[in-house]
């Protein structure tokens, strides 16, 4: 997540001096060493200073050889995907080695790794594979650890996140041109800054293997990524500052993303989790409908690449200052950089989904582990990590304790004021365990942040609900009574903050997600209509990717802030000529509310034997402007069955008609009665804000020709009456809207 310019405008806040950074060095793993250094952890093993260039062999105990090569440029050598058992470095100049290696479900070390002690600023604990995590412990400014225990928590990523300095202060410095290398990246302030000072929580900082200071390689949520986070979680919450020796996790995007990783190896010191804007799975997200994302996908990864490589020279900012300054753990904890897998070589080599790199790294089998309070919140039209997170909730079901809050709007979203109420509820309830109350600092906290990331007027967060309760027992009580299983807050941009801004005016519960249940069908039809029942006959259109912007904002795919602002200046233009169709519904006799899973079904034949499709749902008002609500897009080669894509096989298309599903996820929008649905049928791309598709640029040579006979739309309706308010063009945040333009077909 990249939040730009969202903390440059902070100085209103005030803050205290940054914290002083210190360092914790708890064992001799990541200290330099003249002889070389070997460790085994989770299915994997490594070596570390030997001479450069020298030839090496991973030996099992019977005597075969699982792994060789040579070391690189710092002395380095990691094997990977490795059986548990014990294993031994071989190589010129050096006496062998042995390591032992664990599977990824093998029971935790011995309980005397978590007996590490840290203190307040920047720590190095050490994980079971020898390998050290930067950590740096941030408390309430003019609290000291002696003023403990705190309610804590724990922010996990990869970004800048462990740097010691104080992130409000290092924003307001680059406010005024003193830029601080050493403060960390606004993209983590739900952990650095508003747990710590909104609530008052301690926050340790945790940065992730093979990034900044912390030692290892980067794994891109491989299986030691989720053990590094289980350790952590247990070292931290053995800390006599912790309070009740139990911590929570906190985060949006990447560190909302790890704690799904995390809760799913069920650390016992985990009190719950609070992840938001995070993904549905790293498939999902990195090629949508089987079709690499080479916008915010492509730029996310590269940066991962940057992160990676060896400080001082590269890596993040904050490396070069804590080496140049000293600090020998940070310099040492780069030896295995240059073992970093390509990240880009591991979603083009796998581009079906049952390759074992997505099939390790999928998010709802992690969450099916999940056994923790969660409260999980994110944006219909997130345009970074996607909308697809709400599939997530499909393998929650086993778990009782988990509240979802979805609010239509973009990637920063499920920070909006109505979310973040809800989540300090949580958070003193289950993790601090005590009965909620509303932070002195929220309020005007909602003041600051809210004008400085959207440019909308200043909001107040809501007080906390329960706040009158007599004890704790009966605020859990009230809080999972009121509180439902969905909340779906409808027309955010629409409410009392003024057009665009983060505000929603009325909201909906659920018991459930409510997927496909009672969904409604319209067909296809001739002269671009839709209707409730089957039309005739045939329609061709050449689908063209290169007639239209590749995202509908220049630059999101690389600062997605551009999205955040309460009017973005999107370039939404609608497939010229034949290279796109339409249809169009009658107008509404009522009001429709929509939440769910959606979908096109395309009766399809090609002239190619692979087509790249996309369709884009939108409202057109009885003013005549249309307004984006959902899109999806599939390659034809991942049709599966017809029902629903199978993106572990892929077949061309041969003669004939094919019948191809493309899921809309989700759907969540209440049409106006008079207003009309409307689906679009295209080449993919020109309808999202950041997501760019590497579709093949074919020049409108490709012929797809739809059977309308068996062509319709599903719609998640769970209610004929909707909105009370009737939200302006352009209004609806993450919702760009245009003047309604018909179809070369009439639709």
């Amino acid at each position: 997540m990249r939040i730009g310019s969202l903390l440059s405008r902070l100085g209103m806040v005030g803050v205290a001096a940054a914290t002083a950074a210190t360092v914790l060095a708890p064992a001799a793993w990541a200290a330099p060493s003249r002889s070389a250094n070997v460790g085994g952890g989770v299915e994997q093993a490594y070596i570390t200073d030997t001479r450069p260039g020298t030839a090496l062999t991973l030996v099992a105990a019977d005597g075969s050889t699982v792994g060789s090569g040579v070391s690189d440029r710092l002395g380095s050598l990691l094997v990977r995907h490795l059986s548990p058992g014990s294993y031994t470095w071989k190589g010129a100049g050096i006496a062998p080695r042995s390591v032992q290696v664990t599977a990824v479900d093998s029971p935790p070390p011995n309980s005397s790794l978590y007996h590490q002690k840290m203190h307040e600023g920047l720590n190095y604990i050490r994980m079971r594979d020898g390998v050290t995590l930067a950590a740096t412990v941030r408390l309430p400014y003019g609290k000291k650890l002696s003023d403990g225990p705190f309610p804590t928590v724990v922010e996990y990523s990869g970004y800048q996140n462990a740097a010691p300095n104080d992130l409000v202060a290092g924003a307001i410095g680059d406010k005024v041109g003193v830029s601080d290398p050493q403060a960390p990246a606004s993209s983590v302030i739900v952990g650095a800054t508003l747990a710590p000072q909104m609530l008052g929580f301690a926050t340790v900082s945790l940065q992730m293997r093979g990034s900044g200071c912390s030692g290892g390689d980067f794994g891109l949520f491989d299986h030691v990524t989720a053990l590094d986070g289980y350790d952590a979680i247990e070292t931290i919450g053995r800390q006599k500052w912790a309070k009740n020796n139990k911590v929570g996790m906190v985060g949006i995007s990447f560190s909302g993303i790890t704690q799904m990783y995390t809760a799913g190896t069920r650390p016992p010191h985990l009190a719950a989790i609070a992840p938001m804007s995070t993904t549905g799975d790293l498939y999902s997200t990195g090629r949508p409908g089987g079709i690499f994302n080479k916008g915010f996908a492509k730029s996310w990864l590269q940066e991962r690449v940057d992160d990676a490589k060896p400080g001082p020279s590269g890596g993040q900012p904050w490396v070069k200052g804590r080496i140049d300054g000293g600090d020998k753990v940070c310099a040492a904890n780069q030896k295995l950089r240059l073992q970093t897998q390509d990240p880009f070589a591991l979603i083009d080599q796998n581009p079906l989904a049952s390759a074992p790199v997505y099939q390790e790294r999928s998010i709802p089998e992690w969450a099916s582990k999940i056994d923790v309070p969660v409260f999980l919140s994110g944006a219909a039209q997130d345009e970074q990590t996607g909308p697809a997170w709400v599939d997530v909730l499909g393998a929650l079901t086993h778990n009782p304790k988990v509240w979802a809050n979805i609010i239509n709007g973009r990637h920063f979203d499920s920070l909006g004021p109505q979310i973040l109420s809800r989540w300090a509820e949580f958070l003193q309830i289950f993790v601090a365990d005590e009965v909620p109350r509303t932070p002195p600092a929220m309020a005007p906290l909602g003041l600051a942040v809210y004008p400085a990331a959207t440019n909308a007027p200043g909001q107040p967060i809501p007080p906390v609900r329960f706040a009158d309760s007599p004890n704790l027992k009966t605020a859990k009580s009230r809080f999972i009574a009121g509180t439902p299983r969905v909340r779906a807050l409808y027309g955010n941009g629409a409410g009392s903050a003024g057009a665009g801004g983060l505000s929603s005016p009325w909201q909906k519960s659920f018991r459930s997600w409510p997927g496909e249940a009672g969904a409604e069908r319209l067909y296809l039809g001739g002269n671009g209509k839709l209707s409730a029942t089957a039309g005739s006959g045939e329609i061709s259109f050449r689908p063209n990717p290169v007639n239209r912007p590749l995202n509908t904002l220049a630059d999101a795919s690389v600062d997605t802030a551009a999205a955040w602002g309460t009017s973005p200046n999107y370039d939404w233009k609608q497939a010229p000529g034949q290279s796109g169709l339409g249809f169009i519904s009658a107008p509404l006799t009522s009001d429709q509310l929509m939440l769910g899973d959606g979908s096109v079904t395309l009766n399809v034949k090609s002239s190619a034997p692979a087509t790249d499709l996309q369709v884009t749902l939108t409202e057109v008002s009885a003013s005549g402007h249309e307004t984006a609500i959902g899109t999806g897009v599939l390659r034809s080669s991942h049709r599966g069955d017809g029902t629903k894509p199978d993106y572990t096989t892929s077949r061309p298309m041969t003669p004939g008609l094919h019948q191809m599903t493309i899921p809309i996820h989700p759907v969540m929008h209440s049409f106006a009665k008079g207003s009309r649905i409307r689906i679009l049928i295209s080449a993919p791309g020109g309808d999202l804000a950041a997501w760019q598709f590497d579709t093949p640029r074919t020049g409108g040579r490709v012929v797809d020709t739809i059977d309308l006979s068996r062509s319709f739309i599903k719609l998640p309706v769970v209610s004929h009456s909707g909105m009370p308010v009737r939200p302006q063009c352009g209004s609806l945040r993450g919702q760009q809207c245009r003047v309604y333009h018909r179809a070369f077909n009439g639709g």
